[in-house]
């Protein structure tokens, strides 16, 4: 037991090192000496807890959100936290709305970056959320390869009836994704009166994380929506123009 644990440990201050290059099950298997086998169930293990986060098949392994937040640092995925930062605070000034840079790990959306309002009355959010659950979820869902969303779906099933604004159907999921695909944007009403509304994040041609805003449903029926979304998917056009 304390040899695994060993194992772990060194697997994390590998991956940990020159952080920003996803290490290949390989390439760890072979730095530390340890048999492929063992090393992809400890990996396979951390992924699971989001101590590791697999880019995909070819590029390797990262850090995941969990190192981080031992450690109370924003720094998981640091270099999208700082070059999204300032469109963030200037998207906060102009709506005066919570806004927020997500990823999708595992079938989470995790908040990365998060700037809050001055209203009195505050939206409270978690920082993980089933993905199915949220408008920043949804849209990166939705901006998959097909395939990639289909594996998603048979690896985690359908969202359930409490997440979805229809009764799930399997046609009828896939219709309206890729609708929200064509859209570019995903608008998301939850049971707790609080809206939703996500854009994507795009590098290299494939999406990383979304820009959210997220708001009381009184203030979304009062507001000018058409302004709202206008002012969300401009600052998605910035970011991802500072991505490339």
């Amino acid at each position: 037991m304390i040899q695994v644990i060993h194992r772990a440990l060194d697997i994390l201050e590998f991956i940990g090192r020159d952080a920003d290059k996803p290490k290949t099950l390989s390439e760890i298997a072979n730095t530390l000496n340890l048999n492929a086998g063992t090393c992809a169930n400890i990996i396979k293990t951390m992924t699971n807890r989001r101590f590791v986060q697999k880019i995909d098949n070819k590029k390797g392994y990262i850090l995941g959100s969990a190192a981080f937040k031992l450690t109370g640092s924003d720094g998981y995925n640091k270099e999208l936290v700082s070059l999204t930062r300032q469109e963030l605070n200037a998207l906060t000034e102009t709506l005066n709305e919570n806004s927020e840079i997500t990823v999708l790990n595992n079938d989470l959306r995790i908040v990365l970056l998060r700037v809050f309002s001055s209203h009195d009355l505050q939206v409270r959010a978690a920082s993980e959320k089933r993905a199915y659950g949220t408008a920043s979820g949804i849209i990166m869902l939705a901006c998959l390869p097909d395939n990639d969303l289909k594996k998603f779906v048979n690896t985690y099933g359908l969202p359930d009836e409490d997440e979805w604004d229809s009764p799930v159907e399997e046609d009828s999921f896939y219709a309206e994704m890729a609708q929200i695909k064509k859209d570019n944007y995903a608008i998301r009403k939850t049971k707790d009166n609080i809206v939703g509304i996500a854009v994507p994040i795009f590098k290299d041609g494939m999406v990383i994380a979304a820009l959210g805003v997220y708001m009381p449903v009184f203030r979304y029926d009062t507001a000018n929506k058409k302004a709202t979304l206008n002012e969300i998917i401009k600052t998605g056009i910035l970011i991802n123009q500072n991505l490339k």
